[in-house]
């Protein structure tokens, strides 16, 4: 008697191959984009902190100017340089004008 022996192949079908590239891939790039993520973040996260320092820096000089521009527009200021102009201060010729 001969007896028929079937051998038993472990085969995979196309469901389990495709299924098996896809997590392949998945595990592939998964850190990859993990990663890239994380250095594109960093990336912002520096353009962020010079934009920053731009604007205090801009804001440092924009306060310094204020302050100038309070300077020259002071009475006494005013009064300097209108005598170094020969202009002189007479309060009588002074007319306040209101808004009705």
């Amino acid at each position: 008697m001969k007896k028929n022996k079937k051998k038993n192949k472990n085969k995979t079908n196309k469901f389990e191959k495709l299924l098996f590239v896809v997590a392949f891939i998945f595990a592939v790039m998964a850190p990859i984009s993990i990663v890239f993520s994380k250095a594109t973040l960093s990336e912002l996260n520096y353009k962020v902190e010079k934009k920053k320092s731009l604007i205090e820096e801009q804001e440092k000089n924009n306060n310094s100017l204020a302050m100038t521009i309070d300077e020259l527009a002071s009475l006494s200021k005013v009064q300097q340089v209108a005598s170094e102009a020969g202009l002189s201060y007479n309060n009588a010729n002074i007319k306040v004008v209101q808004d009705k």
